[in-house]
């Protein structure tokens, strides 16, 4: 995304993140990042937001797209972004709660339709179709990761890309999440990102988007790209 156009999207997003917490019960959103995306602390809120600005920036090289999964897509903070970039976006989450949340304070474009994921699995989506899947900090909490890389990659065209970010869950992030407050610092990832970058590579040749932030990797950024049968 133009950095003159991030900040206005950003700006919100957290508008309505914030009206939204000021309303909910306490905790009910933590699970979706709400805190995270509106933290008192400008450098914690910053090195959050850095990360959908990295994401957005590699993928406004390619498309446009005919069609886009956000797997994960929690408040929906990426659909925006993606819909001005793709015919059609389906996103997909385990519990709606916070996309609907969101729904209530923001207009989504149209073009995009949201389904839970018990509704609409991953296996029921036709098979080669999608030129892009994010799944940005949400590989690192599915259950079985084998079976879910094999889901999403099978979705792709044939150069087709699967995006992904997460945590190091190395010592200083998690020492940060700490810091960050009690929403942050219970354990609650079956994996840290290293594993899921191992396994991808295992499927499919895999790209390095971004390391955040150097000399400390707390996030971890990349991209696997299908290829042709």
């Amino acid at each position: 995304m133009h950095t003159l156009t991030f900040p206005a999207y950003k700006s919100a997003f957290r508008t309505a993140i914030r009206t939204a917490l000021s309303e909910a019960q306490r905790g009910s959103l933590d699970e979706a990042a709400f805190p995270a995306y509106t933290h008192k602390n400008p450098l914690i809120n910053w090195l959050f937001w850095q990360r959908l600005r990295v994401v957005m920036k590699y993928i406004e090289r390619m498309g446009p797209f005919d069609r886009v999964l956000d797997f994960g897509c929690g408040s929906g903070v990426m659909l925006p972004f993606l819909a001005a970039r793709s015919r059609n976006v389906v996103g997909l989450d385990v519990d709606l709660l916070a996309f609907r949340t969101m729904s209530r304070r923001l207009e989504f474009p149209s073009n995009i339709e949201v389904h839970e994921a018990s509704r609409m699995t991953l296996r029921s989506l036709p098979a080669g179709g999608f030129d892009l899947v994010t799944a940005l900090d949400v590989l690192e909490h599915v259950d079985d990761l084998p079976s879910t890389l094999d889901d999403l990659l099978r979705l792709l065209k044939p150069g087709g890309r699967l995006v992904v970010s997460g945590p190091s869950e190395n010592l200083f992030y998690k020492l940060g999440r700490r810091l960050a407050g009690p929403e942050y610092s219970g354990a609650y990832h079956e994996r840290g990102i290293p594993e899921v970058r191992i396994a991808l590579g295992e499927r499919v040749p895999v790209e390095t988007v971004a390391r955040l932030y150097p000399p400390v990797t707390l996030f971890d950024i990349f991209a696997g790209t299908c290829q042709a049968a």
